[in-house]
């Protein structure tokens, strides 16, 4: 057995779930992980505690890894919210950022602005959602000062192209949410300053697993402003006035919560194992057969057919009248997905076997088989 073929074997989700976009039920490794460590730390014996808390740089070391950074760069947080929310807050002038993109950005964006003033929230409205550098260098202003963007839209799917990005923005921050691209892309990070994840979708991990990464623009320009024992340099940690540390761990969570740490380097681990360039060429096919029965029931699909902007997400959008009934057909035939303004989110990964697509197929069918032209 490969080893894709192992990490394919490792999900355990009933047929029909096409919602790994929303949540990703958790893998085998994961939850035995999650088992032995709260045995572990059950005894109480201070060996055991500590053994967990190891896994809090296993899991900065393996993000580290797939993101090709140094470890000194990752943090961990108890979300991608709360990852991306203290970098905006420390950014003086305007934020670029797509009204529709994901909340993570936008709200957080419209939250530090009204909280800290230092924000200027600087929106953007380009077609279909697909922030392409076109798109981008049109909006730019004088006094933005980053570009925020998510890797993939999770609405669409659409995957923005960070080193095109870079070429029209020059100098400013580049703030990116891989929430909905990372582990199942193959993409270089290093375009971005500000890199934010969960490990709750594609990665398999559970709530909890947010991280970040902090590159040294980032680190120079932006201000830290949360934090606790972590945030200072280690020499002046009992000074209640004491600076922020000059590294990324200055935009760390005051305490990383070490169980889930522990469930996100073990799901790190497997992706590792695999290799992200295999899980997002398994994913393309998964996604390729979702839009084959799209097409053959002429239902629009509005997620890009060019492989390079298209990651696991497939978005249907059929018109406003055929959204119900195309729901209620997918639902009757046991396929979980996400409806959301009037598109309707697919999300295949690796384990998505061919008793899921043929249920995709039925579906489709019967919906076809009843609407009204």
């Amino acid at each position: 057995m490969t080893d894709l073929e192992s990490f394919a074997a490792s999900f355990d989700a009933e047929p029909g779930y096409l919602d790994w976009a929303a949540f990703g039920p958790l893998s085998r490794a994961v939850r035995a992980e999650a088992l032995a460590d709260l045995e572990t730390v059950g005894t109480g014996r201070p060996s055991g505690i500590e053994l967990v808390a190891t896994h809090v740089d296993d899991a900065r070391e393996l993000l580290a890894d797939l993101l090709d950074a140094d470890a000194d760069e990752v943090v961990l947080a108890p979300s991608a919210a709360h990852a991306v929310f203290p970098a905006l807050c420390g950014i003086s002038g305007g934020l670029l950022v797509s009204r529709t993109d994901a909340p993570a950005l936008t709200v957080a964006a419209v939250r530090a602005e009204a909280v800290m003033g230092r924000l200027r929230v600087e929106w953007m409205e380009p077609p279909h959602g697909f922030v392409s550098p076109d798109a981008v260098r049109e909006a730019l202003t004088a006094e933005t000062a980053a570009v925020a963007v998510s890797l993939v839209d999770p609405r669409t799917g659409y995957v923005a192209d960070l080193n095109a990005l870079r070429e029209v923005i020059g100098d400013r921050l580049l703030i990116v949410d891989d929430t909905q691209g990372f582990g199942v892309t193959d993409v270089d990070h290093e375009a971005a300053d500000v890199v934010f994840g969960d490990g709750s979708t594609w990665l398999r991990a559970g709530r909890g697993t947010g991280w970040g990464r902090f590159g040294a623009r980032a680190v120079e320009r932006i201000s830290p402003v949360l934090g606790g024992g972590a945030w200072v340099a280690a020499e002046a940690s009992s000074d209640p006035q004491a600076e922020p540390g000059a590294s990324a761990q200055a935009f760390a969570a005051p305490a990383a919560d070490e169980l889930a740490a522990a469930r996100l380097a073990a799901a790190l681990d497997e992706v590792g194992a695999v290799g992200v360039s295999e899980i997002a060429r398994t994913v393309a096919e998964r996604c390729e057969e979702v839009m084959f029965y799209a097409d053959r029931y002429d239902i629009p699909v509005v997620t890009p057919r060019d492989p390079v902007h298209r990651a696991g997400i497939v978005a249907l959008e059929p018109v406003p009248a055929d959204v119900g009934p195309l729901g209620a057909a997918l639902a009757n035939h046991g396929v979980t997905f996400t409806a959301r303004s009037g598109l309707i989110r697919l999300s295949p990964h690796v384990g998505t076997g061919e008793d899921t697509m043929q249920m995709i197929g039925d579906a489709l069918a019967a919906f076809a088989a009843a609407r009204v032209w």
